[in-house]
């Protein structure tokens, strides 16, 4: 009888609590999917074609490809690493855009409540292209360098690697209280005023989804840094999960009170025409 190290075992049950993690997700996903069919697709029908609406529907799909593909990585069996490292670049690559276009919903919105502000959609614009571009390159410079096994025990299936996503976490931790904080600041130099029930929905989704947001990014910034083996990357891919289906729901909420809303505040000038 064949005899393995802790170190060995260790390892393999980080691969399988992840494939765990991931399968859950993937049933939580589909879940909600089938749940919310109903209410989508009357928001898909009756809305007017929009850039938002366009958003929505990358928001929607593109994770089945994202989890999908982790699925296939984790359960099928593979003894060559650099597929595994092949693999993890590709589908971190659908991360990338799937977790951008959840952000991307609550970008429009902050820039909705500002209504457009020159000096504020600057600011953002610049921001979001800067947290962009530093995401990606140390997201795909930490993939580059870091080193893929698979299990040296025989039935367990997927691949473990190394990669350090410490500041890609950080540098979207920082974005989003920076976002947050913009909201905070223009409730409370507006709270005086009478808003509508739109703009009040508007407000708390955004302040819910960044806490949220700021909440996991944390999480997965300890875990990047602490944890050992596969434990290390078993929140990345909730994070993005849980935020789309949060920032899916809000969206479909807010044009639910958009349509029983016919006349609005005047005070307020927020619609989803602004978004």
């Amino acid at each position: 009888m064949e005899m393995y190290s802790s170190d060995d075992i260790a390892a393999a049950m980080s691969l399988q609590t992840y494939t765990y993690v991931y399968t859950s997700m993937t049933t939580f996903w589909t879940y909600n999917y089938v749940c919310s069919l109903q209410e989508e697709w009357t928001f898909l029908l009756r809305s007017r074609w929009t850039q938002v609406k366009g958003l929505y529907i990358a928001t929607r799909f593109l994770p089945f490809l994202l989890l999908i593909g982790h699925l296939y990585m984790n359960f099928i069996p593979n003894e060559n690493p650099e597929k595994c490292k092949t693999l993890a670049t590709v589908f971190s690559v659908f991360g990338e855009i799937s977790g951008g276009c959840s952000e991307c919903f609550f970008v429009l919105r902050t820039c909705a409540l500002w209504k457009h502000n020159r000096f504020v959609l600057v600011s953002i614009l610049t921001c979001s292209l800067v947290v962009v571009i530093a995401r990606v390159g140390t997201s795909f410079a930490a993939i580059d360098i870091a080193s893929y096994e698979t299990s040296a025990i025989p039935g367990i299936t997927g691949c473990r690697n190394s990669a350090d996503l410490f500041v890609p976490f950080i540098l979207l931790f920082m974005f989003e209280l920076g976002l947050m904080s913009l909201t905070l600041i223009h409730a409370i130099q507006g709270w005086r005023m009478a808003h509508g029930r739109l703009y009040v929905v508007l407000v708390k989704n955004n302040i819910l989804y960044y806490l949220c947001g700021l909440f996991l990014s944390a999480v997965n910034v300890l875990a990047s840094r602490y944890f050992p083996y596969q434990y290390h990357a078993m929140f990345q891919g909730f994070q993005f999960v849980f935020l789309q289906i949060l920032a899916l729901r809000m969206h479909l909420h807010l044009w639910q009170i958009d349509q029983q809303t016919q006349n609005m505040d005047s005070l307020v000038c927020i619609s989803l025409s602004d978004m």
